[in-house]
């Protein structure tokens, strides 16, 4: 996507970059702008419904095998209660974790897709509850999913629905230090659009890479476009392609990465065109070689 807006957005983030001499250009290949010394660096997570473990404590170990820092835990499924708002599971979870070294990355309501925040009402009371849930298991990030039948594309009276429904949750997630993560198919332009109608710093775009390809959108500009200020997580996925091999141009996320000042997790998402191990090996390898925890 080539908006004026996006453009204009992205021009003036690059001139202002240049005057204090950090201009990229400059920059050896994959070097941080000058990272603030309190901020950490990259973690690489996977999700765990990538890897069959859905809202399913045996993911960290899995995790753990593939090399991978983090687990993304789903809060769980309509057939299960979303059980992780119970306490018994969430100190499972906290076991894995503790047992593996694999850390909590951050929550995901996948089940939005089927039970759309936009329509039903359970769906908001999960949402509410999922802010609880972060507080328990010591995250800062939940991920509410917005494709199939939550899809927002062409649906305004589904979009001021979330609307108005965000309004109401984002004081609970603002007190609790909690983000409320909007993952879809909708432009940058139009997920700030959400945040600037709700007006609440704990509601931000959730930044799926190999989604915004599939959609068309510049997805460096689209980042360099919404800033560190309203993403605060990424997923990375390129189609049926292993990372390297196909469409997403990971050296270009991270140079977009470094000009909006982004740390933090990138969780793996997506496809596995030679099984499940050495997919994800691969891919964690190829991430890390490019978003190092020492960045």
């Amino acid at each position: 996507m080539k908006s004026r807006e996006l453009s204009r957005r992205a021009m003036m983030l690059n001139s202002a970059r240049a005057v204090g001499g950090l201009a990229l250009a400059s920059l050896k290949p994959f070097q941080p702008l000058l990272a603030a010394a309190d901020k950490r660096g990259f973690k690489i997570g996977v999700c765990d419904w990538s890897v069959g473990k859905t809202s399913d404590p045996a993911a960290f170990e899995i995790a753990k095998k593939l090399g991978i820092d983090g687990v993304q835990v789903s809060l769980g499924t309509a057939r299960n209660g979303m059980h992780l708002r119970k306490p018994e599971v969430q100190e499972s979870f906290r076991k894995a974790a503790k047992e593996t070294g694999v850390e909590i990355a951050s929550l995901a309501i996948g089940e939005l897709n089927q039970v759309p925040y936009k329509s039903d009402p359970r769906a908001e009371q999960w949402v509410a509850d999922s802010i609880d849930v972060c507080k328990a298991l010591g995250v800062t990030v939940v991920l509410l999913a917005f494709f199939s039948r939550g899809d927002l594309r062409d649906d305004e009276k589904g979009i001021n629905t979330v609307v108005e429904r965000l309004k109401v949750v984002a004081p609970k997630a603002e007190k609790a230090g909690v983000i409320l993560g909007l993952e879809s198919y909708l432009s940058a332009r139009k997920h700030m659009d959400i945040i600037d109608r709700v007006g609440s710093s704990a509601v931000q775009v959730y930044y799926d890479v190999g989604n915004s390809h599939d959609m068309g959108y510049d997805i460096y500009e689209e980042i360099r476009f919404l800033g560190d200020k309203h993403i605060c997580e990424f997923h990375a996925k390129d189609g049926k392609y292993l990372f390297g091999e196909g469409k997403v141009d990971f050296k270009e996320v991270r140079r977009a990465m470094d000009d909006i000042g982004y740390r933090g997790w990138i969780q793996i998402e997506g496809a596995k065109p030679k099984g499940l191990e050495e997919s994800y090996r691969h891919n964690a390898q190829y991430l890390k070689s490019i978003f190092p925890p020492d960045a």
